[in-house]
């Protein structure tokens, strides 16, 4: 039988962590109570749950020769395995190898587990892609209308799924993708690497993820979300290749991450212009702490443009950029509608930036004609402080809407050294209300200094009490 329960290292309930002891070429584990002898290789790894049945993706007929499609062989694995989520849940291992596979689609109860000498090729093969639905907030796909590929690593309805490794990368060879994108031969839009929908309960952690076709990790839909300690790395001219997406999101939490992006690094969404507005699903409670990003023509953390459904409740701290568009940007339009509000970002260190701060109304893509000309965003609550930028062209653009100005911006504690290239101007402001407090350069007029420390929430979210446990695994057997 390919399912060891037992002979694997796997999930310890009885003892909360399992244990492996090396003993020569053996491993002994320790598994429920159990003692294993045949395992050759053991691995630790912190995760949501851990689980009582493990599986090679070997077991299933997989080939990690680089050349093998092994598309049938992750579906198989994980339709087996799936008949596990009431007894403990399984766990899949990909071992050391290179992994051709087309996408495929996760189960709940489950872990994907990817070595570190594994690599998951992407099939650049369009047969091998199915074609889903445009996304209900969005109405149509993001390249062109109509159905999109569905991603690579795909899970919709899920509950308590974990994707997971010892730093083992997903290569999704994206040069295919990015070339007909831009030679206009795309009829569908492009796939995203990893993007779980209507989910509670998900974990991406510890992978390096490498030329995706499109944005890399997209959470939807979803509540419960951790993603933790990934190396994301796309050219600079590689087009959408966002580094992580959370869109209508509750209770997200994205730490220890390292992007280097041709688009935004962290891009929050919520819906784009009427199909987002029906649809209603704030992004809110999120978490994005100890990040490092290099996005020479995008933004370090962007909220919007596609904010439809609302975002509200962000904590930014301990973000470092390096020769980057923009530290914080807010993008948004006539025709959005919703907010972006209670916002908290503190402890920026920016080096070589256009923006620090850049905050415009007027990103005027949409989605079709349709759009309603009256719904008018709220931007209101955006503090940031303690922040140092050196070598900056624009101290700060922030620029509202005629009629429609953005309310309770704070600055304080700021300290920016501009460039021998600098506009003249550093701020230029229009439409905006505020406040701000030891900021160098002085800020525009219309944010006074009031002498006050821009407030950053006391509070612990509960996505934040979540806590990993240790589980263990072997990637070969005798």
């Amino acid at each position: 039988m390919f399912i060891h329960s037992k002979a694997f290292c796997s999930s310890m309930e009885l003892y909360h962590k399992s244990t492996c002891h090396f003993l020569g070429k053996l491993i002994v584990v320790l598994t429920w109570g159990i003692l294993c002898l045949r395992a050759a290789e053991c691995i630790e790894y912190e995760a949501l749950s851990c689980r009582k049945h493990t599986a090679l993706l070997t077991d299933f007929g997989g080939k990690g020769d680089g050349k093998t499609s092994n598309t049938e062989a992750f579906r198989k694995a994980i339709h087996e395995l799936s008949k596990f989520a009431t007894d403990g849940g399984a766990q899949l291992i990909v071992p050391p190898g290179k992994w051709l596979t087309g996408p495929f689609n996760l189960t709940s109860k489950f872990t994907l587990y990817i070595h570190q000498d594994a690599v998951l090729l992407v099939s650049q093969d369009e047969a091998e892609w199915d074609l889903i639905p445009p996304l209900p907030s969005y109405g149509i796909g993001r390249d062109n209308p109509g159905p999109r590929f569905i991603s690579f690593i795909f899970g919709t309805n899920l509950t308590d799924v974990v994707i997971t490794g010892g730093n083992g990368t997903i290569d999704g060879q994206g040069q295919l993708w990015w070339t007909k994108f831009r030679q206009g031969q795309m009829k569908n839009t492009r796939p995203y690497m990893i993007e779980i929908m209507f989910s509670d309960h998900v974990q991406i952690s510890n992978l390096t993820l490498i030329n995706s076709p499109s944005w890399n990790v997209h959470p939807i839909y979803s509540s419960f979300v951790i993603i933790k300690g990934l190396t994301i790395l796309a050219p600079f001219h590689a087009p959408n290749t966002d580094g992580i997406d959370p869109d209508s999101c509750s209770n997200t939490r994205i730490e220890d991450c390292y992007i280097v992006s041709g688009d935004d690094c962290i891009a929050v969404k919520s819906g784009y212009d009427e199909y987002g507005i029906a649809f209603g699903m704030p992004t809110k409670h999120l978490i994005i702490r100890n990040l490092t990003c290099i996005s020479p023509s995008s933004a370090v953390i962007a909220l919007g443009s596609e904010m439809s459904g609302g975002i509200q409740d962000v904590r930014a701290e301990n973000i470092g950029a390096i020769g980057s568009e923009s530290g914080l940007r807010i993008k948004t339009a006539i025709g959005r509608g919703a907010y972006v509000k209670d916002v908290f970002v503190r402890g920026m260190t920016l080096q070589t930036m256009k923006y620090t701060f850049w905050i415009t109304g007027d990103y005027g893509a949409h989605p079709d004609d349709h759009y309603d000309r009256k719904a008018i965003p709220v931007i209101q609550g955006i503090n940031i402080k303690d922040t140092v930028a050196n070598n900056v062209t624009i101290a700060g653009k922030l620029a509202g809407i005629d009629g429609d100005t953005f309310n309770g911006i704070c600055i304080s504690n700021v300290a920016i050294e501009m460039s021998q290239q600098a506009n003249q101007l550093p701020w230029n402001c229009s439409n905006i209300k505020g406040v701000s407090s030891q900021v160098t350069p002085q800020p525009c007029a219309l944010l006074p200094d009031k002498k006050i420390d821009c407030p950053f929430p006391t509070d612990t979210l509960p996505v934040d009490n979540i806590q990993f446990q240790t589980c263990a695994a072997a990637t070969t057997m005798h």
